[in-house]
């Protein structure tokens, strides 16, 4: 069971946002799921579309979180890495390198920054 309807963070450039999102969520078997009404947010999900990326409805500048990180489920190390790999070609900054964390036994992640500075990391927590 999912506790969101959706999650959505703000772009100045939503065709860069595109591609470094479709190349960093494919990997976690997250899909770009199309364009949500005249407004051209971009919808992805593995079932339905719960991460969106839109630009401000205010029509001012959009500006990430400070100390605010979006985690993606990662099904596996490996995707992790196309995650992280996929994201940094396509415009995204590193903000941790895949690898191990120290606060479990199991947990594998990578962190980046997307184009407009939003801070997301992807997580496998199996045992590999």
């Amino acid at each position: 069971m999912t506790i969101f309807t959706h999650i959505m963070v703000g772009s100045n450039d939503k065709e860069k946002s595109k591609a470094f999102y479709d190349a960093a969520l494919t990997p976690l078997g997250i899909k770009n799921m199309g364009t949500f009404g005249d407004t051209g947010t971009l919808l992805y999900g593995a079932e339905q579309p719960e991460f969106w990326v839109t630009s401000p409805r205010d029509g001012n500048t959009a500006t990430h979180a400070n100390g605010g990180t979006i985690g993606f489920i990662a099904p596996s190390r490996k995707a992790v890495d196309e995650f992280h790999t996929g994201g940094v070609a396509n415009g995204g900054t590193c903000e941790g390198e895949p690898g191990p964390r120290d606060f479990s036994p199991t947990a594998y992640a990578a962190y980046m920054r997307d184009p407009d500075g939003n801070k997301i990391c992807a997580y496998c927590m199996k045992a590999e």
